[in-house]
């Protein structure tokens, strides 16, 4: 997955608190195969009203999502994360993020900033008041930036490393590739073959 260390781009505001992942990306999308395709239907039933954030000119191309508390609440599709990423978001701040999408998240590249409530607020009503304000999230600093306002984020030092890194779960594993195939040397011969399992003779 691509690494996250620096993202500047336009802060949208999405002042909504419990947006669950049926309205970020609604099920009658979820047929594709691909992680791809899904960011033209992103928050599809809400950018029916042409007074929606994403419908309006000055947030075109944003690319950091400001919002309520517990985003990504709901079911645990993994799809709400890839629309995010395909419309071209790159990280969401918000006081608080279900369990589930926010591992969905480090998983995909796409950065859950966690911010006290005031904090959110004050980038939120900024964003509001200028329409289009650029706005940074550091991950190697652990800050963000937007305006006046500098704010400083934690989070868990492997979560950091891993988004870093560009590590899926796939690129985790393959970090012990040394021992696995070590391991695999020493098994003994009357023990299944693994990597030949379901083929035929």
């Amino acid at each position: 997955m691509k690494p996250f260390r620096r993202e500047e781009g336009v802060l949208i505001p999405l002042d909504r608190s419990d947006v669950d992942t049926d309205q970020i990306i609604p099920k009658q999308f979820l047929k594709r195969i691909e992680r791809t395709g899904y960011g033209e239907f992103l928050f599809n039933d809400w950018r029916r009203d042409r007074s929606f954030v994403l419908n309006q000119q000055e947030y075109a191309g944003g690319t950091v999502l400001v919002t309520g508390r517990n985003f990504g609440c709901g079911s645990s599709r993994e799809h709400a994360v890839w629309a995010l990423a395909d419309y071209g978001i790159r990280a969401v701040i918000s006081e608080s993020f279900a369990d589930i999408y926010r591992s969905n998240a480090l998983g995909s590249g796409l950065l859950p900033v966690k911010l006290p409530e005031h904090e959110v607020r004050a980038l939120m009503d900024l964003a509001n008041e200028q329409p289009g304000i650029p706005i940074a999230v550091d991950l190697e600093a652990q800050t963000v930036t937007c305006g006046d306002l500098r704010f400083a984020f934690k989070m868990d030092p492997f979560e950091r490393r891993r988004l870093l890194e560009g590590l899926d779960d796939i690129g985790l594993t393959l970090e012990h590739e040394a021992e696995i195939t070590a391991f695999e040397a020493r098994r003994p011969a009357w023990m299944p073959d693994l990597a030949r399992a379901g083929t035929v003779s």
